[in-house]
């Protein structure tokens, strides 16, 4: 990546997200507004470099929990209209998502139908929403989670704390998804706003469980941990096996409530998007079904063509059931106003 330093933010943001994940790179590229897909990229990148600091770059204790902190510190200066200095390239994606520099030149919301709404951005105006109320829940409920995982390192968690954690990134990934993709349009704002993703993080958590082990991350609580550590075998033992398949009924309501929720999304392209997000992670829950809900130590076949077919199948047949139903919806919601 040093290579990209140099680079403008937008293409060093728009780099980062290609090289960490094709999909999220095209899912952007396609599905994000035109004024905010600059925003998307800065997002995506920005909370995978900070992940991958704190897991691969900053071995100490302490030295994680100051790395947060002073994320922390630049998110408040930057919304209080102060200057920071010394940022690194990757700091200067999260000073410029607070201030808008990433602005897009042709204003305006992008409509389904891939028109520009005439209806001012709200990166026009005076900023007096500091970026909009959705941008900065998302990037503070981030930093909660990456100073949850800078703490828990190598140490057993309780599983209300696992709770709370992956609450926090899902807050964090739905906020993102409305302000990038169909930003401003309506949404529902209640107990299933955040369920889709909820899912998807027990879902991620379960994938990646026995390649977390080796890093410290110990993704099972620690009611279920016998003396506070757990290897890979640990993980076919029939009392692991039950809290395996009780995460996956979990998941998989959430997927369910989740559903319900994006039939209330008033742009196509979020609903899209959120489908997409649902069924990436259904895959996983297949795979962990298939296999007795044992959990490997990798998931290689999510990688490979035909994987990702089988994951973009299943996100297209999941819009356009929902398609289906919110159409019988409207048509019912008609006949019985015309009935009045």
């Amino acid at each position: 990546m040093t290579e990209r330093r140099g680079a403008p933010p937008t293409t060093l943001a728009a780099a980062m997200t290609r090289d960490a994940s094709r999909q999220s790179y095209l899912t952007i590229r396609w599905l994000a507004d035109r004024a905010y897909r600059a925003d998307a990229f800065a997002l995506y990148a920005y909370f995978r470099w900070l992940d991958d600091t704190l897991d691969e770059r900053l071995v100490d204790w302490d030295q994680r929990l100051t790395f947060v902190a002073r994320q922390r510190h630049l998110l408040a200066q930057a919304v209080d209209g102060a200057t920071p200095t010394d940022l690194s390239p990757e700091e200067a994606l999260l000073v410029g998502l607070v201030r808008g520099d990433h602005a897009s030149s042709g204003g305006g919301i992008d409509t389904p139908d891939g028109r520009t709404d005439s209806r001012t951005d709200s990166r026009t105006d005076s900023r007096t929403d500091s970026r909009t109320d959705s941008l900065l829940l998302s990037l503070r409920s981030m930093l909660d989670v990456m100073e949850f995982d800078a703490r828990r390192r190598g140490r057993p968690v309780a599983q209300q704390e696992l709770d709370d954690y992956t609450r926090d990134l899902a807050v964090a990934v739905t906020e993102a998804l409305h302000h990038c993709i169909g930003h401003g349009q309506g949404s529902p704002h209640d107990e299933t706003r955040y369920v889709a993703v909820t899912g998807a993080h027990v879902a991620h958590m379960l994938r990646d469980l026995a390649e977390d082990l080796a890093s410290g991350y110990l993704n099972l609580p620690a009611e279920l941990l016998v003396d506070g550590n757990v290897s890979l075998e640990d993980l076919q033992a029939p009392a692991l096996r039950d809290w395996v398949r009780d995460r996956v009924e979990l998941a998989r309501s959430c997927f369910a409530t989740g559903r319900r929720y994006l039939a209330g999304v008033e742009n196509a392209r979020c609903r899209l998007a959120g489908h997409a997000y649902i069924a990436r992670f259904e895959w996983v829950l297949d795979a962990v079904e298939r296999d007795g809900y044992r959990l490997r130590a990798g998931y290689p076949e999510r990688g490979t063509l035909r994987g990702g077919l089988t994951i973009a199948a299943g996100g297209a047949r999941s819009a356009l059931a929902a398609g289906r139903a919110r159409s019988q919806r409207a048509s019912a919601a008609a006949t019985r106003e015309v009935a009045r």
